[in-house]
């Protein structure tokens, strides 16, 4: 194997995009190759890079899980007073990235932040496992904390106190929805000559598709 970084590469070639065969709706697209994903047995299909700024301008990035999609958009869950949180209630705009190269896929959907309501967030936070609902407690997440053994005794505190009781969301912790206002599916291609389509949401609603040069 090269040690050039510059020489790794690979030759996509096993499937292809084109505009006549894509859904009108680009959720159902979404989970057209969602399901294809999911039947591949890719591992961990729902990771997802989510990309987000500050108020300054300054992006950032990173991996979180998706936990539900549905005609008004994706949601993820995470502690609101976190570094994304603070981004997004400073700037509520966001884009989630999907890379699944055992397809050699890849969706960017780019859109509108807000909060899910209490219920969506109560019910997903019920739906945990008890040592990540008491986590969702023990951590200052994106906070400075002092060392690992502090995260512990913490965590450890917190399991004493509400041994035997059931542990309720935190009010610092929810659900995002974002809601599309672009979408573009990637399949890769041989030379470099990948397939790119976009939906982008027009003023009437509907959503506009063209194909995009590699």
């Amino acid at each position: 194997m090269s040690n050039n970084i510059a020489d790794i590469r690979k030759e996509y070639k096993l499937q292809t995009l084109s505009e006549k065969d894509v859904a009108k709706d680009p959720i159902d697209q979404f989970d057209k190759w969602w399901q294809e994903a999911v039947h591949s047995g890719i591992d961990e299909v729902n990771a997802m890079t989510l990309a987000s700024a500050s108020a300054d301008g300054m992006p950032d990035a990173r991996i979180v899980l998706l936990k539900g999609f549905d005609a008004t958009g994706f949601t993820f869950f995470t502690n609101y007073d976190s570094s994304k949180g603070q981004q997004l209630l400073e700037n509520p705009r966001a884009t989630l990235v999907f890379f699944w190269k055992e397809l050699e896929r890849q969706i960017r959907i780019s859109g509108l932040v807000s909060l899910t309501s209490e219920k969506v967030s109560d019910d997903y936070f019920n739906s945990r496992p008890e040592g990540s609902r008491l986590g969702a407690w023990a951590s200052p997440q994106s906070q400075a904390i002092e060392s690992r053994e502090w995260l512990e005794a913490n965590e450890k505190k917190l399991r004493d106190q509400l041994a035997g009781t059931a542990v309720t969301r935190p009010p610092h912790w929810g659900g995002y929805l974002v809601k599309p206002v672009r979408i573009e599916f990637w399949q890769g291609r041989p030379s470099r000559l990948h397939d790119r389509i976009l939906f982008s949401l027009q003023d009437n609603g509907q959503w506009k598709i063209e194909r995009l040069a590699p």
